[in-house]
Parts: structure tokens; sequence; C-alpha cells
């Protein structure tokens, strides 16, 4: 009965601030084990539009548009916006309280213990692996894109090595074959990218920096240039298939927003988390909501959303409205930029929460391990991107997008729900950012956040994309009671050696503060 019970008591929270100061000072160099501090508030800003601002506005939103939601996509986008502007806020008090990598999962171990923590971090390694796979898919779509026109069409891919060799059949709720073999230009972008990830966390946040500039002034351009070739008369019939594909296609696009978290997933790298994860996580959000919104609907507003290309929809859309071609190749530029980003920060963002999990114990240790030279996670690194490559050269968009998405929705879900716990258990802890409006809402903001997401659950969620899911909880149940339940430091600290254990690292663990404020009645 104690070992069931222990699943679900939570890590306390230590008092972070006074324990650096102690153990670290404010200029302490960084030791072996630990992540460098090299982000700033634009770093993570940057990281945020790095990882919004790709699939969801270049890849996405024509499939969408075309096979789910009609020109009502445009209020998928929102309905997702409102959704994420809530959970940002619960996000960005959780971030600043727990300043560690491990996003939702370490949220959710702090208030819910570690059970529901496993369930989540599992689910988590699922979204940043299965959405970087996507990306890379909708990548190795304007990679062909760009090179034919910007060679005249002298440049083609052989399609046997340009798709996956499955697809899912709607129908009849079944993967058939292609008679394609492998997508070879998804698969060697993801290795490349985890190559640059591998190298260092500065690098790659200099990486990110760069094409985030790009892909914003492009995306811009269309949207400024598309204006010319909108027809209002193309938003009608506004919502074709009803208010269940609006809510489909909420649940696909949410995919898109999938950046702004991954934010928190760096909070160990960055120079001031109380301050800048805010900063990073909000600012991000609010630039790419006002970017897609303008997106769609002049994208929808080009063509009848039955005309809307589904492979490489922006550049091909803006070409088939009558846009000049160059200026089709230049989009596609733009996306090739943004869907680099996109990767590089779900590469980013998995990683460690697969290594916070291993340096709690839920993993074996080996996979804990962080690079002495480039300070990054450099096993959970490689394994993240070995997987994803495979995933991305053999699985189409879509079904990856899906997974994705309600992945993202449980990871909201469960950080409003630790933001209501917290507020109930420990309302005198010191909160460096605050869900606004006071009590009221500490509490409305997370209730809303929840309720929005069961709504979208209920309305777009399809029994596949459940039962898939459901399959991969189960095979992390599996694991979890076969390892992570017997060599978990928090319930069995007597099975790990001293130096193993937490010494009291802010940076590294839940650690209980001498001074730390007890939990209310």
């Amino acid at each position: 009965m104690n070992q069931f019970i222990s699943l679900f008591t939570p890590k306390p929270i230590g008092d972070w601030t006074n324990e650096e100061d102690h153990h670290h000072g404010h200029h302490a160099p960084v030791k072996d084990g630990e992540y460098k501090k090299a982000l700033t508030a634009f770093d993570l800003t940057a990281m945020g539009i790095g990882g919004i601002i790709g699939a969801g506005i270049f890849t996405l939103t024509g499939e969408v548009a075309n096979e789910i939601a009609g020109p009502g996509v445009t209020i998928s986008y929102l309905i997702s916006a409102v959704i994420c502007a809530l959970a940002a806020l619960c996000y960005s008090e959780l971030s600043a309280m727990v300043p560690v990598s491990g996003s939702a999962y370490s949220y959710t171990y702090a208030t819910m213990g570690e059970f529901l923590a496993w369930i989540i971090g599992w689910d988590l390694i699922l979204e940043y692996m299965v959405g970087a796979a996507s990306v890379a898919v909708g990548w190795a779509q304007y990679l062909e894109y760009f090179l034919n026109k910007a060679s005249n069409g002298a440049i083609t891919f052989d399609p046997n090595v340009a798709n996956a060799p499955v697809m899912w059949q709607e129908e009849t709720s079944s993967f058939v074959t292609t008679g394609y073999s492998f997508n070879v230009a998804a698969f060697f972008v993801t290795i490349g990218l985890t190559i640059i990830l591998a190298s260092g966390v500065k690098l790659s946040a200099s990486v990110i920096n760069a094409l985030v500039v790009v892909k914003v002034i492009i995306v811009v351009m269309f949207i400024f240039g598309g204006i010319k070739y909108t027809n209002s008369a193309n938003l009608q019939p506004f919502s074709p298939y009803g208010g269940d594909g609006i809510f489909k296609g909420t649940i696909t696009v949410f995919f898109a927003y999938i950046g702004f978290d991954a934010v928190s997933t760096t909070a160990q790298e960055a120079k001031n988390p109380q301050r800048d994860l805010p900063i990073g996580i909000i600012g991000s959000l609010a630039i790419c909501t006002v970017l897609y919104i303008a997106v769609c609907l002049v994208l929808t507003s080009m063509l009848p959303y039955q005309e809307i290309p589904i492979q490489a929809s922006v550049a091909n859309a803006f070409t088939k409205a009558g846009g000049p071609a160059w200026f089709g190749v230049i989009l596609a530029l733009g996306a090739l930029a943004g869907l680099t980003s996109v990767m590089m920060v779900m590469l980013t963002g998995q990683p460690r929460i697969f290594r916070a999990m291993a340096h709690d114990g839920l993993f074996p240790k080996f996979i804990a391990y962080i690079h002495p030279k480039t300070k990054t996670p450099i096993v959970t690194t490689v394994i993240t991107g070995s997987i994803t490559a495979v995933a991305a050269g053999v699985l189409p968009i879509d079904v990856l997008a899906n997974l994705t998405s309600v992945g993202t929705l449980l990871a909201f879900l469960l950080s409003a729900i630790a933001v209501i716990i917290l507020r109930i258990r420990e309302p005198e802890r010191e909160r460096p950012f605050k869900v606004p409006f006071g009590v009221v809402g500490g509490y409305l903001f997370p209730i809303l956040t929840i309720g929005t997401i069961i709504l979208v659950f209920a309305k777009g969620s399809t029994q596949a994309t459940g039962e898939r899911v459901g399959i991969w909880l189960a095979i992390g149940l599996v694991f979890y009671f076969c390892f992570g339940f017997w060599f978990s430091k928090h319930r069995h600290p007597e099975r790990w050696a001293a130096e193993d254990l937490p010494q009291a690292t802010p940076d590294e663990e839940f650690v209980v503060a001498k001074d730390a404020p007890k939990a209310s009645a």
C-alpha cells in the first residue's frame, strides 16, 4: 500500500534562489554534469518563434483548409491560440517557480507525484519526437519545391525516395502501403540537425535566431504580397465541414503552437530563468498568433478551399493564384528556414525532458549523461535524433501531426492542474511571475484552460488518434513498472550511490529548503 501511495507523492519544490546563491554564487563556473547558462530573453523568445512558426503556416494550413475545415481553418487557429494563451500563463508561472528543464514533466512531479509525471513525460517524448518527424516531412516537400522552381523544373525528386512507404486511410482506419520506399531528405535533415544540437546550446541558439529572422521577414512578405490576389468570395462557405470540422482542424493545427512550451525545457540554460522564461513564452506566442491568423485569412482568400494545394501549400497557392514564380521560390526558402528552426527547437526540448526523467532514476543512469565539453545531454540528443529520423522516413505527415497535437494538449492540461494545486497547497510561495488578475485569475485561467482542452478533445479527437496514443502510453507503463518503479531516486534512494542522489543543487533537483513555506491546510 505504501508503494502505491508513494506513486502520487509529489516532489517538494525548494527555494531555488537561496540554494543557488549558497551553493554556486552568481558567477560560479559550470561543473561537469551541469548545463551551461547561456540563453537570454531574446534567445528564448526567438526559440519560441522558431518552434511555433513553421509547419503550421507552411504545411498544415493548406491541408486543414482543403480537407478538414475549409476557410474555417482561421477559427481553428484562433481556438488553438486562445487555449495556448491560457496555457502560456500557466507555463510562465510554473517555469518561474520551477526553473528546471523537465517542463510539464517536472511541474507534474512537483504537484501530482511520480506516476502522473511519468505519464506526461512519456507523452512529451512522443510529442517532441513525432512533432520533429512531422516537420521533417514538410521540410522535404518544400526542399523539392524549392529546387524544382529554382532550376526551372530541371531538378525533381524520385517519388520512391521522397515519400513515406505507408499512409493512413481514414475510410478503413488502417495503414496502407504506398509503393514508395523511404523519405530520404526528411531522414538526413534530422540527422544533420541532431549533429548541430549535440555541439552546444549557444551554437544551436545562434542558428535558430538567424533562421527566425529570415522566416519572419518572408511570412510578412507573403501576407502583404498575397493581399493583391485575395477574393472575399473564396471565403464562402466559411465552414463547409461544420463545427466538427473546425474542432478537428484545431486538434491538427495545435501542433503548430508547440514551440512556446519548448522554451521551458531550456530553463536550466537560461541566464535569468525567473524573468526571461515568461518573456520568451508569452512574447513568442503573441507574435506568432498575429502572423498565423493573417496568413490563414490571406491563404484562404486567394483560392477556393478545395483548390488550395496540400503540399508546399503557401508557396504553391501563391503561384497558383497568379503570383510570380520567383516569389514562390522565396516563399519556399522561408519555409525551409522556418521548418528547420522548428525541428531544432523540438529536437532541443525532447532530449532535456528525456534527460530530466533519467536524472530522476526513471530511465537508466547513462541516459542522463551531459557531455563535459559541449554541456549538452549528448546521449538523449543522439537517441532522439535517430528515432525521429527513422519516423520521418517512414510515416506520413498527417498521422504525425495529430499524435503531436494530442501530446501537446495533455501537457497543457496537466500544467493547468499543477497551477491550481500549487495555489492551494503553497499560496505563500514566491512566484516571480503570476497568472494575472490576482486570486481570481490564478484559478479562473487554469480552469478555462482545462475546460477548453476537454472541449477540443470531445469535439475534435478521432478514435484512431486515441488508439495510437493509448498504445504509446501502454508501452510506457510497461517500461515504467519494469524499471522506473524500482529505481526512482525519489522513492528508492537506497538503491543509488550517495554521489548520485540529490545534493540540494537547485538547477538539478526538487529540494526542500529549510525555510520553504509550509503547505497550507
